[in-house]
């Protein structure tokens, strides 16, 4: 006989269990981070067990910083993460959908719908409505399009003096490179407390100068990267212990030390390096007038390759005869030292165009919050610079919406169930923001739903401050449409996942097994 428990005043199949579970979970970490989405969104406080306090609107940092043991919670933030890596923004969105996908899906379930017919559906849906936000989108002619101050605006959280540094370093790095996928204008953020906001064509390397013998600023410098320790080859120690060992440790270092001057002929004044600095080393390039970085992280030590021209090196690269080595060489205007900050600026690269945005902060507890808003702004000018952007607010999700109830007449069967799953789900940041902003969200979801299809319009939405019903669009509320369609089909995989499962089983512990075992083998 199936056991059967009430949940909503119906009876539910106790196979259910782990769905129910499962959907739980997912509702509880998106409710952490909805209250955030919108003008009017709150900040949430995060404080760990040793006291230490962070107040951020950004729902990934949210996500992350949270406690979650579920494992379904833990597919949430992962989907959250992919969402970050992928676009850069609309985490809180994508968390949002997936938490109203499982939840009507659950529904679906429990009034007898298969799931196979629920994901089906879904699937229709989500694909559909994809195709819908694309039909949509209004392309972004390059970094000076208007357009694009408001994207960044929007993202930067109405933040007039970030979206005016993002903007500005777009134009500075190019629409060509923007466009590049394996580059991030989110990476080239620093917030820095007591600073003034400043954009610089350049690099910023986080390291000082290895000896302040070496000259603090360099014009015109030539440039190496030592993709490698600046130091002799090394040799095993028991090697030393033969005549031949150390006359082969003698003529490394004299070899070394020939490859140094080969450098330092070549009129090289700036040398970066991945690990360690021989002393030999260093003494001979500050008695040179050259600058060295040591331990310079990858990401930054291959932002200035791009950026000056250079090629790394390994250590044993430096045998090759000059004329060879000069083609590995890069060159900037200059190179300086921030002292107070330790760290460098290589400015002017002949290179490819970079540029770094340094955004200001009054205190060390808005640092990170600063830092957080810019990467967001960042983000969505690149994504919208890539893809177009919509009406923002919302509004776009409904009128895409209303495009799926005309299809459901398509589907045959209970698949049509799925898609409600879909249609329900795209209304939810519109009543969220709402919500955040203190109306009814029914009573404007029916105002908006209305007037869209009145006037014909999809840029219709509600004005968070009067609460009227307004042209988003007219108003610069846009969105990018990349950042919707990811996190739709982040949403849409993460559900489908959940729905799918409908037992859970703990696993042995293993390690327990192997000690067992152990055991019995010395026992035998």
């Amino acid at each position: 006989m199936t056991l059967k428990q009430v949940t909503d005043g119906k009876e539910v199949d106790q196979r259910l269990n782990a769905l129910m579970t499962n959907v739980n979970a997912v509702r509880a970490v998106a409710s952490a981070v909805e209250g955030t989405i919108g003008p009017k969104g709150m900040d949430t406080m995060l404080v760990d067990n040793f006291g230490s306090v962070t107040i951020t609107n950004d729902g990934v940092t949210i996500l992350e910083e949270m406690e979650a043991t579920h494992p379904a919670a833990k597919m949430v933030i992962n989907t959250a993460r992919a969402q970050e890596k992928e676009v850069g923004d609309g985490t809180t969105t994508a968390t949002i959908w997936a938490g109203a996908l499982v939840t009507e899906g659950l529904n679906q379930v429990i009034r007898g719908v298969p799931v196979a017919r629920v994901l089906e559906g879904m699937r229709v849906g989500i694909r559909r409505a994809i195709s819908s936000f694309e039909r949509r989108a209004h392309p972004i002619q390059g970094p000076d399009d208007p357009l694009l101050y408001k994207v960044a605006l929007i993202a930067g959280r109405d933040q007039e003096d970030i979206a005016e540094l993002i903007i500005k370093a777009a134009r500075m790095v190019g629409k060509e490179k923007l466009l590049d996928p394996a580059f991030k204008l989110r990476d080239c953020i620093s917030a820095v407390e007591g600073l003034e906001n400043q954009v610089f064509e350049g690099v910023l390397i986080t390291k000082g100068r290895l000896n302040k013998q070496m000259p603090q600023e360099v014009l015109n410098p030539r440039i190496l990267i030592i993709d490698d320790a600046l130091a002799p080859e090394e040799i095993e120690e028991s090697v030393l212990t033969t005549e031949a060992g150390v006359n082969r440790y003698l003529r490394l270092r004299e070899e070394f030390q020939e490859n140094l001057l080969k450098v330092i002929n070549l009129g090289v004044k700036l040398i970066l390096v991945d690990r360690r600095v021989d002393d030999c080393a260093e003494e001979m390039l500050a008695d040179a007038g050259v600058m060295v970085v040591r331990r310079v992280p990858y990401k930054e030590w291959y932002r200035v390759a791009e950026h000056t021209g250079a090629w790394p090196l390994k250590r044993t690269g430096l045998r090759k005869p000059p004329a060879e080595l000069e083609r590995y060489l890069g060159s900037a205007q200059r190179a300086w030292e921030d002292e107070e900050r330790e760290q460098i600026r290589i400015e002017g690269g002949a290179g490819k165009p970079f540029a770094t945005i340094l955004v200001g902060a009054a205190t060390e507890e808005v640092v990170g919050e600063r830092e957080r808003i810019a990467r967001d702004a960042a983000s969505a000018v690149q994504a919208a610079l890539k893809g177009g952007v919509v009406p923002g607010g919302g509004s776009v999700e409904l009128a895409v919406a209303r495009d799926l109830e005309k299809a459901k007449s398509e589907l045959r069967g209970m698949a049509a169930y799925g898609l409600d799953c879909v249609i329900e789900a795209l209304k939810r940041p519109f009543t969220q923001i709402v919500t955040n902003a203190g109306f009814n969200a029914l009573e404007k979801l029916g105002d908006v739903v209305a007037a869209q299809i009145e006037k014909n319009s999809d840029c219709l939405g509600i004005d968070c401050d009067s609460g009227e019903v307004c042209d988003l669009w007219e108003k610069g509320v846009v969105d990018p449409v990349l950042v919707k369609i990811h996190a739709l089909k982040v949403a849409g995989e993460l559900a489908e996942a959940i729905l799918r499962i409908d037992t859970i089983i703990r696993k042995k512990d293993s390690r327990k097994d192997s000690g067992n075992l152990e055991l019995e083998q010395k026992e035998g």
